[in-house]
């Protein structure tokens, strides 16, 4: 056993008090669950929480979905091992939220009424349109929560002090049934009042560490530094490009990939989006983007002195615990470190403190994921695709549930061989998937008037195709030895390990000549209708109710 994990797994005491706090938000998040479905009548109670939440509330729950395990976990563990790659994560989350609101965010609320799809078929024919859009979103979805159940594993792991992949595993299964209680009976009011609670925990919790470590320091943030790179064993390198991806050529674009994934694929993203339609107006969807700026924006500032601060004080050398778990335990150890160290009362209660908000935060996200690929499903497949009678509120509703449990099981299996990578790059490769299939056809439908049905779906499935196609050839999944999901063979010929750089311009590409070679010009004629709702608001709040 790792000796880092030696102490927490000899104390029975400080085992107890973690599955105290980790009882008590599970408790906890499943009472708001309950509590809401008794409030869940309508179709729009499920999908959008009745759209009776205030600017307010909705921009802690946008910012909660938002700061996902990637953002406190993952990218606190690259910066630790990797300094400046991993600074990477930090500025290309933050800048991706202004490319959301100055694009997409308020435009797609008022063109859209519960999903993605929504707004793409306003003015396009609805099957196919339809069905490409809810294919998109459950894959990108499917990509997000093999991150988050990544995390679980990790955490729990470390908290029980084992390492063995099947502890993690049941871990996994064990997420993976609470995030499909949470969405079968809560709907999306119950997994926003959860994401609320959960932003308000991880904030304090990231706010505590982050003045603890800061304090180490004397509030000397060139000492931080210069204590990070002289104990991460690579000195000066450790606060320059290229430890993580190299300085050749290759390097370089494999770095930039990924950047340009993680700019991009926020305004792509389909669980972030559908967050604006649980407002009432364009006013509180204004409000509710103020609000997470601000939360997004100190929270992501904060992340550079977790992972700076693990780098100086942790042992992130080869066979360690930060090292062993690819990063994703960086913060939690952390938290033990400036709390009193390993064994100590106050590094035992910070720890287990911080590791209930990480859980809470995984099971936040994920259940927000869940609802987002459950509604597609049910909203654009079975109520507008494969039924052939328009069915009930009621009925539709319990395909979403059914189709919860499914995408709920298939995520639980993928998520277990993938334990083996930084859930911070698994989230920006899902970035990489939702810039390369959503993003182009959402911004064509908005901005250009000749876009066409046959373009929106050579968009959507050109760009998803070519991204799943690019990772499964990639290093990550083959090639790469250990640091693959599939060890022992080699079946890798594309030499990235993030498709954006390729796969976002193909997605742009294939909109492009499907718009040209789709003969329909249906389209164009309610463009102008489209426009002026997305940009004014006009009739916007009238559909949104029917």
């Amino acid at each position: 056993m790792n000796p880092l994990l030696l102490p927490l797994a000899a104390e029975p005491g400080n085992r107890a008090l973690t599955i105290s706090l980790f009882t008590a938000v599970v408790a906890v998040t499943l009472y708001i669950t309950w509590w809401a479905s008794r409030q869940n009548k309508t179709a729009a109670d499920y999908y959008a929480g009745g759209r009776s939440f205030s600017g307010a509330q909705n921009g802690l729950a946008v910012a909660g979905d938002y700061m996902s395990a990637a953002s406190f976990l993952g990218i606190s563990g690259q910066i630790a091992l990797y300094g400046y790659d991993g600074f990477l994560y930090s500025i290309g989350f933050l800048v991706a939220w202004l490319v959301a609101l100055l694009l997409v965010a308020e435009l797609l609320r008022n063109s859209g009424r519960f999903t993605m799809a929504d707004q793409l078929a306003f003015r396009m024919k609805q099957k196919p349109v339809r069905t490409a859009a809810a294919t998109s979103t459950i894959v990108v979805s499917i990509f997000y929560l093999l991150a988050q159940m990544v995390g679980a594993g990790s955490l729990v792991g470390l908290l029980l002090g084992v390492k063995s992949e099947g502890v993690k595993a049941a871990v996994i299964i064990l997420v993976g049934a609470l995030m499909i209680i949470y969405v079968t009976i809560g709907g999306m009011k119950g997994t926003t009042w959860v994401q609320i609670v959960k932003a308000v925990l991880l904030m304090a919790g990231t706010v505590v560490i982050t003045f603890l470590v800061l304090l180490k320091f004397h509030f000397n943030l060139s000492s931080l530094l210069g204590s990070a790179a002289a104990k991460s064993g690579h000195g000066e390198s450790f606060l320059q490009p290229g430890l993580l991806y190299g300085k050749d050529f290759t390097g370089q674009i494999d770095f930039l990939s990924p950047g340009l994934a993680l700019v991009l694929g926020t305004a792509g993203l389909p669980h972030i989006l559908i967050r604006f339609y649980t407002v009432p107006d364009s006013r509180s969807a204004r409000r509710s983007v103020q609000w997470a700026i601000g939360l997004i924006g100190v929270f992501y500032l904060m992340t550079l002195a977790l992972g700076f601060g693990a780098a100086a004080l942790l042992d992130t050398g080869k066979g360690s615990a930060v090292a062993t778990s690819k990063g994703n335990v960086a913060s939690p150890l952390l938290a033990e470190s400036v709390g009193g160290g390993a064994g100590s009362l106050g590094g035992s209660i910070l720890l287990a403190l911080i590791a209930a908000v990480a859980f809470a935060t995984i099971l936040a996200v994920v259940a927000g994921l869940t609802l987002t690929s459950a509604s597609s499903f049910a909203h654009d497949l079975y109520a507008n695709v494969i039924s052939k009678e328009k069915p009930t509120e009621k009925q539709e509703l319990r395909v979403a549930r059914f189709a919860a449990i499914g995408i709920g099981a298939v995520a639980i299996a993928l998520a277990i061989p993938a334990q083996k990578l930084n859930i911070a790059f698994l989230v920006a490769l899902a970035f990489a998937v939702a810039a390369s299939a959503n993003l182009p056809a959402l911004l064509f439908n908005l901005f250009w008037k000749r876009f066409n049905t046959s373009g929106a779906v050579w968009s959507i499935y050109g760009g998803l195709v070519s991204a799943v196609v690019l990772v499964i050839f990639s290093p990550v999944v083959s090639g790469n030895g250990e640091k693959s999901m599939i060890t022992g063979a080699d079946f890798h010929w594309f030499p990235l390990s993030n498709p954006g750089i390729v796969s976002i311009p193909l997605g742009f590409l294939f909109g492009v000549l499907g718009t040209y070679l789709g003969k329909d010009r249906s389209s164009e004629q309610r463009y102008s209708e489209l426009s002026v709702r997305a940009f004014t608001g006009a009739g916007a709040e009238g559909a949104a109710k029917h």
